[in-house]
């Protein structure tokens, strides 16, 4: 991480997938079956793999307890995290799969502040997608998967103590962060801890899509609606 700066400006946290890009349109069934492949072979019995419900209910199992598969593959089934991000981020032509509204970089310059991607996804995987849309130098800071730790252990979104951890690493004021977000968990996090919400659905499907929660400050179609929406986090900052 940076160095403390107590800086008093905004600070924009964004989200990557289904947040700055479409992941459901292609991304996100490729990491899916990339990830019950390699959850399968390392539940198997060496010869064969799982079977799907196994899979289906560990994965879920997983997710429910630590927001996040990958961890529970890591603590209970010796899984290194490395090995495990590279499989299911092993895409064959990557570009080809990306989906993003046009003008991104125009939209995000009307934001004041510092703009940061903080991402579940390996920096590698993040890296080629940022370039892809353009954004790579526009961001302050891009803080991946891999560098969201606590106490030497990986504790990535919705982590409580992480999100403390950064905020307090950089010198931010947590009511001066806007998490910008397609996770309701995330969001609750946030939260929890002090910052400012956003809600972007525009690429979630319809039947996955949740209620209003008391954790979103500002539910947006997409981050395109963010600029004239702006000044609805200036007055309390």
């Amino acid at each position: 991480m940076r160095r403390r700066t107590n800086s008093p400006q905004l600070v924009w946290l964004f989200d990557l997938d289904n947040t700055l890009h479409n992941a459901s349109h292609a991304i996100f069934p490729a990491i899916n079956r990339n990830m019950n492949a390699y959850i399968a072979k390392v539940l198997g019995d060496g010869v064969h793999p799982a079977d799907e419900a196994t899979v289906n209910a560990v994965r879920q199992d997983y997710y429910q307890r630590y927001g996040i598969t990958m961890l529970g593959m890591v603590r209970h089934h010796g899984v290194k995290a490395a090995d495990f991000l590279q499989e299911a981020h092993t895409f064959d032509h990557l570009p080809q799969m990306i989906r993003a509204q046009r003008g991104l970089l125009r939209i995000l310059k009307q934001l004041p502040g510092k703009k940061v991607l903080l991402t579940n996804a390996p920096r590698d995987y993040s890296q080629r997608v940022m370039r892809h849309l353009n954004l790579h130098r526009y961001f302050d800071d891009h803080i991946s998967v891999e560098e969201m730790r606590v106490h030497g252990q990986l504790q990535p979104k919705p982590s409580l103590s992480y999100l403390r951890k950064l905020c307090a690493t950089h010198g931010w004021s947590p009511s001066r962060c806007i998490l910008v977000e397609d996770s309701l968990d995330n969001l609750r996090a946030a939260k929890k801890v002090g910052l400012r919400t956003v809600l972007v659905n525009a690429y979630t499907p319809a039947h996955l899509r949740q209620r209003p929660a008391a954790c979103v400050d500002i539910r947006a179609q997409s981050v395109a609606t963010l600029p004239r929406r702006r000044r609805q986090f200036l007055p309390s900052v």
